[in-house]
Parts: C-alpha cells; sequence; structure tokens
C-alpha cells in the first residue's frame, strides 16, 4: 500500500464536493484553494483601476511565463500562455503552410479534439491526416516508435504526438519520435496537455519543434492556464507562427502576439505562480512518487475487477491508468458515458470513461487527496455496473 506524506487532510485544500470518490482529476484538474484565492485577488486587483492593471499586463505575463519557464528548464522569452492545449495546438496547426498531398501524422490514439484540429487545417489545404496504428494494449515503447517510423512518408510535413495520452493513459516515448523525426527532417509538435506537473520535464533537452501543455490538469492551475513552448534552437518554430486570434501585435516577435489579443481574464495566466508555490509546499517529487504509486496501485485493482489488463506496462504509467473493460467492441463515446454516469449516479464515484479506437477504457487518477481505498471502492462496484452496462447496450 502507498505510503503517502500527505494523508486525507490534503483534501482540505481543495475545494472538493464531500461524500464523492473523485478518481478523474486527470480530466479538468482541480484548482486548490490557495490558488483560487490568488486568482481571485488578481480579478479584484484588475477592477479597482482596469486601465494602469492592463497597461502593466505585458511585464506581469512575461514575469509569470518566467517562472513557469523555468519548471521546465527553459526561457520565459520562448514561452506564450495560451486559453489551453486545444488552443495552441490550433495555433500551431493554423499557422502552417500545407500543399495539395502534404499529410500531418499523429497516433490512432491521439485526443479527439487535436485530430479534429488537424482534419480541419488539412481538408482547407488538400492535405491529408494520417493515423500511426499503435496497438492497444501496448507492450513496450519500442512499439509507439515502429508505429511512427512505418507511417512516416515523403509526403509528411509535420509529427503531433501524445507526451502522456488521454484514452489510453500512457507516456509516449516522445525523445525517440522525436529524433526519428530529426533524421527525416520533420518538426514535431508534443500535445504535453497532461505532462504539465505529471512528468519531470526539460523542454530543450526534448528537443521538439513546438511543446504544448495544460497547467490546470496536473500542476493544478486555474482552468484557462496553458503554455506553448517555441523551440529557439529550431528555426520553424517561429517562422510565420501566430496566435489564433490577430490583433495590434501582429508580425511582433514571438510571444507578443500571444501575451496580447485584446481584453480578457488574465488572471489564470497570471496565477500560474501560485500553482508553483502550492507545488513547492507539497514537494514537486514527493507529489510524483505519491501520485504515480497511486495509479499503478489503483490501475492494477481496476484491471483485475474488469478481469482485464492495463493498457500499457507499469514503465509507461504516471499518474493515470487505464484498461478496458472487455468484450465490447464498437462502442462510441456515448456508450462509455452511459458506465461514467451509472458509476456518479449510483456510487458518486466519478473516473475517467474513454473510447478508443471503437473499445472502451475506464481511466482513474490519482491525486495527493486521493488514497487506495477510494480505488477498492470503485473496484468492488464495478461488475455490477459493467452488467448494468451489457444490458442497456444490449451485449
Amino acid at each position: 500500500m502507498t505510503q503517502t506524506p500527505f494523508g486525507r487532510d490534503a483534501r482540505r485544500l481543495w475545494l472538493l464536493e464531500e461524500g464523492m470518490t473523485f478518481l478523474n482529476h486527470g480530466a479538468f484538474g482541480a484548482t486548490p484553494r490557495a490558488v483560487l484565492a490568488a486568482q481571485d485577488r488578481i480579478r479584484l486587483a484588475v477592477e479597482r483601476q482596469p486601465l494602469r492593471f492592463m497597461y502593466a499586463v505585458p511585464d506581469a505575463l512575461r514575469a509569470a511565463a518566467t517562472e513557469v519557464a523555468a519548471f521546465v528548464g527553459a526561457a520565459g522569452e520562448d514561452l506564450a500562455f495560451v486559453e489551453n492545449t486545444t488552443a495552441g495546438v490550433n495555433a500551431i496547426l493554423r499557422s502552417l503552410t500545407l500543399d495539395t498531398g502534404d499529410e500531418i501524422l499523429t497516433a490512432d490514439h491521439a485526443y479527439g479534439a487535436v485530430t479534429k484540429s488537424i482534419e480541419f487545417v488539412c481538408t482547407r489545404a488538400g492535405a491529408h491526416l494520417r493515423l500511426a496504428q499503435v496497438p492497444l494494449p501496448v507492450r513496450s515503447p519500442d512499439q509507439v516508435v515502429e508505429a511512427f517510423a512505418a507511417a512516416i512518408t515523403p509526403s509528411t510535413r509535420l509529427i503531433v504526438v501524445d507526451h502522456v495520452t488521454s484514452g489510453s493513459a500512457l507516456i509516449f516515448p516522445v525523445r525517440q519520435i522525436v529524433e526519428l523525426a530529426d533524421r527525416a527532417g520533420i518538426p514535431v509538435l508534443v500535445d504535453g496537455a497532461h505532462a504539465l506537473g505529471m512528468l519531470p520535464l526539460d523542454l530543450p533537452a526534448l528537443g521538439a519543434t513546438w511543446y504544448v501543455a495544460n497547467g490546470h490538469k496536473w500542476l493544478c492551475g486555474p482552468k484557462g492556464a496553458a503554455i506553448l513552448w517555441a523551440n529557439p534552437d529550431d528555426p520553424r518554430s517561429r517562422a510565420q507562427l501566430h496566435g489564433t486570434a490577430i490583433s495590434h501585435n501582429y508580425l511582433q516577435p514571438f510571444p507578443a502576439e500571444f501575451d496580447w489579443i485584446g481584453t480578457r481574464d488574465l488572471s489564470a495566466w497570471l496565477s500560474m505562480p501560485a500553482a508553483l508555490a502550492f507545488r513547492r509546499d507539497l514537494g514537486d517529487q514527493a507529489v510524483r512518487a505519491h501520485n504515480d504509486a497511486l495509479a499503478r496501485e489503483g490501475g492494477a485493482l481496476l484491471a483485475e475487477a474488469l478481469g482485464s489488463e492495463l493498457t500499457g506496462p507499469a514503465s509507461m504509467l504516471g499518474s493515470i491508468a487505464a484498461a478496458e473493460v472487455p468484450g465490447l467492441r464498437g462502442v462510441t463515446q456515448a456508450d462509455a458515458d452511459v458506465l461514467r454516469g451509472l458509476l456518479w449516479n449510483e456510487d458518486r464515484i466519478e473516473v475517467g470513461a474513454p473510447a478508443l479506437l471503437g473499445r472502451m477504457t475506464l481511466r482513474v487518477s490519482a491525486q495527493v487527496y486521493n488514497a487506495q481505498d477510494e480505488y477498492e471502492r470503485l473496484a468492488a462496484v464495478l461488475p455490477r455496473r459493467v452488467a448494468q452496462l451489457r444490458d442497456v447496450l444490449g451485449r
């Protein structure tokens, strides 16, 4: 059993509803009270003197960006804030120049919003989305690299790769995929939606062209806080890169276009240093160790209860774990939501239930406010709820 330095008192640091078992931090995160209080103070400061505050915003954003950049081994001038990972991915994709027949390559485990964004830009240019076929379950990181290698063609103009997949909850071997792309002269965009705060990151060492990550998930920042890093050593990273909204800073050097597009609530971005301070107070390494160990234990209980197996080996797991609901094929997200709804409505248990490759997975998260008996509670009710799901689906 995981020995935690936090204990059940850690739950009091959040506003989480009493009486529920919340095992889905990976969906939208949960912002701690201290970070919310910092955000409230910023909002109040705006309203006390809106003009003076907005005039000071560029410097304040750069100071906040410098703090967040240091957490990922980067420099502040190489990092911009965006609203979420999807917004950052869109900024990059929609800045590309694609020709008819060009291809953008990602994996079939990729997040739906990202694949739809790729489809959008490809359709407009007459280009194509190409999917690397990654098995499920994955037996080793090498299988992921091999799937990408097999899918690269002379028409590949960009590789988009998840650092931590959403549906299958696996850490992909991003550095090896970057090396593979470098040999072919292909830029790489990393979808790090789950990675910031889950994995120790050194973005320059990783070597991708762009890296986009959410601050509201594992770093416990406010909703609406994410980062876009553009590699200063890769000239492709800033050539024609623009924010999704064009405004006064059009054609100004990165990251100026992203910092200012007009009036909006900037409190989430400016609160990111408070999220970092909260993390430091808990102990960065202690948080990772607790979450990773608990996710493995919780995932094992999940797989055993389902009579299934985890989506990948322990070496590819971080603070989330997933297992397939066996015997179901051709399922949709609506089907998966039935099971998630049963667990919430009947048991007040919140889990992830992604539909992936026509299969249904259940995903559990581990955060410092979780404990092993919560996963045991999930495991105890799962057989009954899965039986109910099969009745609903007629399978």
